[in-house]
Formats: structure tokens, C-alpha cells, sequence
């Protein structure tokens, strides 16, 4: 019986590794594992005997995939990382995104420039993935001021859906072979076109199992006051798809920003969501009081979650992966911060504690059940 809380939590520096018992009323800190290396994606894999991945991207050394078989006490290095075949042209830059796939061994990895690799092995060995890597558009998509990252993998039976900043939203329904843009509704500020088929800075991407053909967009919001070519582009930040990602709609209104990073769906209702806005200048918390935003009618209303977050004077920000909520019984969630704080909202985010106050900037958390 899975009775564990496990966190992975990825930072400027390295990896820690936090599990706790099941109350949830503290967690024990291991780490920094891989010290000194920047840490942008990590996979709690727990397809049978748990397994940890964590990336580790040294701009000197090279890109590195770290494994744990021991529920993080210790990392290796597998026996390879994905890197462009030679003749490609392009070098690896960044390590954004780590999934499982279908196998037992099976994992997905996208990395900046936006590509996406494909190991059979546990990582022992990885392919490109030439349906998107090598697409029409891989050359036209441009970094936004995180870098050209392929930083969202979905998949759903033979459906994969991709998230690229700034690429967009990619969609594959032959498990991988092929790709379209997917981006009908879903705005961007930057762009003379308010909605060009591809080249949208999406930020982040989440679905339900219950909910096969609907799926959640966290996109570059904050354009309400834009006066440039375009004209103005209010409510472009959060977005929603019931069909599959083929078309989407805004369901930013009643939030006090359309910008932020992250986006995550309870594990038990498909109908609640939560965000992290932020001021679009500063990506920072709207007036210093930092709040999760929960929906829980699929983003037709939202309602303010800040109880025992500081009320003023803060003004972190939350990344695109800085977010996770757990699958018990009663969820709580999670998110790091630019500042090093790690925070804990239990009963779904009504109440809110720092688990850890001074961690170096942390740009990823994942939590599992084991």
C-alpha cells in the first residue's frame, strides 16, 4: 500500500528530494543532489519499483539525465542524454521536460530548441522524434525569454499533445508520428497577428483522464493595455479546449491577472483547476499577496486561495513546473518559488504552510504517492 509522499524538487543548484508520511505534517529534506547544476525537469516515474529522473544542464559540461532506483538517497547519470545527430545543426541547449511513456521504459523528453526525444530503454539510449523536431515550422519558432523550450508533453492513447514557448500548442493523434499546430483561439500579444497559426508563447498544458477531450492552457496573458499593431488582446492568458485541443476559449475572466506560468487539475474532478497569477511587468505576486486561484467549475468563476500565505510585501514568482497537487484523498498542492520557498495547501489549497523557507530558486516540483 502506497503510505510515502514523495517530492521532487529541482533548483538553481541541483535536486532535493522530500518524502513524508501520508498526514502530511512534515517532510524530511535530502539533498542537493547533483549539486551546483541548474535542475529544470524532473519525472517521478511509478510504473513499478519507483524511479527519479532529474535533468542536469551544465552550460560548460553538457546535458546530463540523472536516475534514482532508491527513492532519491542517490543519483547516476544514464548511460546517455539526448543530443542532435551531428549533421543537424542545432546543440542542445536545455532539458525542460520529462514524461513517461507507454512501456515499462519508456520515456519522453523535450529539450530547447524545442525537439522532442523518445528513449525504450529507461534512457539507456534516445531517438529524435522527427515528426516535430524536424516539422516545417522547427525552424520559424523563435525563443521567448525563457528560450525556445519544448516544456509540455501529454499524452492520451494515441494522442500527444506538445506545448513550445513560443511554438504553441502542437497536436499528434498518430501516436507520435506526425504533428499540426493546434492554436485556433489562442492569442498572441507580442505578434502583429493577434492569432497566427503558430508562434504563441503557451506557458503550460493540463487534462484529466475523466475529461479525455478537454484540456487547460496557462498562456502568455497580460496584453489588456497592449496599444500596438493588433490593438489590444485582454483575456488571452488562460484558455480551455473541449475538443481536444483543436480550438480553444478564454476562461481568464474574474482573475486579477491573465499571466502566469503554471496550471494544474485536481486528480479527483476534472471541473477544478488552479492558477498562479502574476503581474505580467514584474512576474511577481499582483500587489505583493501571493494567491492561488482555484476553479471549480471548469473555469466559468474562480475564488481566492491565500489563507496563511503572507498577506504583503512578497513578490516571488512561481515558474511553469513549480507546481504539482498529489493524489490522496483530500490533495494538497504544492509550488516553489524564485525565493526559495516551498509551500504546502492542504485540503486542495484552503490552507497554506511553508515546508521549506530557504531553498536556492527552485523551478520544478513534482510530488507522487508511493
Amino acid at each position: 500500500m502506497a503510505d510515502r509522499v514523495l517530492l521532487t524538487i529541482g533548483i538553481k543548484k541541483g535536486v532535493f528530494v522530500a518524502d513524508g508520511a501520508q498526514p502530511r505534517r512534515s517532510f524530511a529534506l535530502r539533498g542537493p543532489l547533483g549539486p551546483g547544476i541548474p535542475v529544470y525537469s524532473t519525472l517521478i516515474d511509478t510504473r513499478g519499483t519507483p524511479r527519479l529522473y532529474a535533468s542536469s544542464c551544465n552550460p560548460f559540461f553538457g546535458m546530463k539525465v540523472l536516475r534514482s532506483t532508491d527513492t532519491g538517497k542517490s543519483f547516476t547519470e544514464t548511460k546517455s542524454a539526448p543530443a542532435f545527430p551531428k549533421e543537424d545543426g542545432r546543440a542542445l541547449v536545455n532539458i525542460w521536460a520529462l514524461e513517461a511513456g507507454g512501456g515499462k521504459k519508456d520515456l519522453w523528453c523535450g529539450v530547447e530548441p524545442a525537439s522532442l526525444f523518445r528513449s525504450h530503454d529507461g534512457g539507456a539510449s534516445w531517438d529524435l522524434v522527427p515528426g516535430i523536431s524536424n516539422h516545417d515550422h522547427a525552424r520559424k519558432w523563435q525563443p521567448g525569454n525563457g528560450g525556445l523550450c519544448m516544456h509540455t508533453i501529454i499524452r492520451d492513447g494515441n494522442r500527444v499533445h506538445l506545448g513550445i514557448s513560443t511554438g504553441g500548442h502542437y497536436l499528434s493523434e498518430d501516436g507520435g508520428e506526425t504533428f499540426g499546430a493546434c492554436n485556433q483561439g489562442v492569442g498572441a500579444g507580442f505578434a502583429p497577428d493577434p492569432y497566427p497559426e503558430f508562434g504563441q508563447c503557451v506557458h503550460k498544458i493540463a487534462r484529466h483522464d475523466d475529461a479525455p477531450g478537454r484540456l487547460y492552457m496557462q498562456n502568455h496573458g497580460g496584453w489588456a493595455d497592449w496599444t500596438g499593431p493588433g490593438g489590444p488582446r485582454p483575456d488571452i492568458g488562460v484558455l480551455r479546449s473541449d475538443d481536444y485541443g483543436h480550438s480553444w476559449r478564454s476562461i481568464a475572466k474574474g482573475l486579477p491577472s491573465d499571466f502566469g506560468f503554471p496550471i494544474v487539475v485536481h486528480p479527483h474532478d476534472a471541473d477544478t483547476v488552479y492558477v498562479m497569477p502574476l503581474e505580467p511587468a514584474t512576474r511577481s505576486c499582483p500587489g505583493g499577496a501571493p494567491a492561488v486561484w482555484r476553479s471549480e467549475n471548469g473555469g466559468e468563476s474562480w475564488s481566492r486561495l491565500a489563507r496563511g500565505l503572507p498577506k504583503k510585501q512578497s513578490y516571488f514568482t512561481v515558474l511553469r513546473d513549480a507546481m504539482d497537487i498529489d493524489r490522496l484523498k483530500a490533495p494538497a498542492l504544492y509550488f516553489g518559488t524564485t525565493t526559495g520557498q516551498l509551500w504546502i495547501g492542504r485540503e486542495g489549497g484552503e490552507q497554506w504552510d511553508c515546508l521549506f523557507d530557504s531553498l536556492p530558486p527552485i523551478y520544478n516540483v513534482k510530488v507522487a504517492v508511493v
